[in-house]
C-alpha cells in the first residue's frame, strides 16, 4: 500500500510541477529560470507546512507521509527534501555539515550534470 501511495502522489507531483512550469513560461518567459525556482520555493514551502502539520500539530496524518511528502512533494521538487535536511542539520546545530551539505551538493550538483552532458556529448 506504502508504494502505491508513493507512486500516487508522484504521478500527482510530477504532474503539478509540469502543469505549474508550463503556465509559468506562457505568462511570464524569460531567459531566467524563473519557472523551476517557484516551484523549488513553493515545494519547500509546502514541506515546511507538511512536515509541521504531520510531526507536530496532527500526528494521525502520520500514514499520509509517504503520500505527501515522499509522493508527491518529491515529485514536485526535490529541492524541498534537500532543504529539509538543511534546515534538520541547523536544528541540530550541526552547523558544518549543514554548510558542507549545502555547498557540496550544489557544487557536485552542477558539476556532475556537466559532466554527466559533457560525457553525452563525446559519446
Amino acid at each position: 500500500m506504502m508504494y502505491f501511495m508513493i507512486a500516487f502522489g508522484g504521478a500527482f507531483g510530477a504532474l503539478s510541477r509540469y502543469s505549474l512550469t508550463k503556465w509559468i513560461n506562457h505568462y511570464w518567459s524569460h531567459y531566467f529560470p524563473f519557472a523551476t525556482l517557484v516551484v523549488n520555493v513553493l515545494g519547500c514551502l509546502l514541506m515546511g507546512m507538511v512536515f509541521v502539520l504531520i510531526s507536530e500539530r496532527l500526528p494521525s496524518l502520520e500514514p499520509y507521509r509517504p503520500l505527501l511528502i515522499v509522493g508527491f512533494l518529491g515529485a514536485f521538487t526535490t529541492f524541498s527534501t534537500f532543504s529539509l535536511e538543511i534546515v534538520a542539520l541547523i536544528n541540530m546545530q550541526a552547523w558544518l555539515s549543514a554548510l558542507s551539505y549545502l555547498l557540496l551538493s550544489c557544487v557536485l550538483g552542477i558539476a556532475g550534470l556537466a559532466a554527466g552532458m559533457t560525457l553525452t556529448r563525446l559519446f
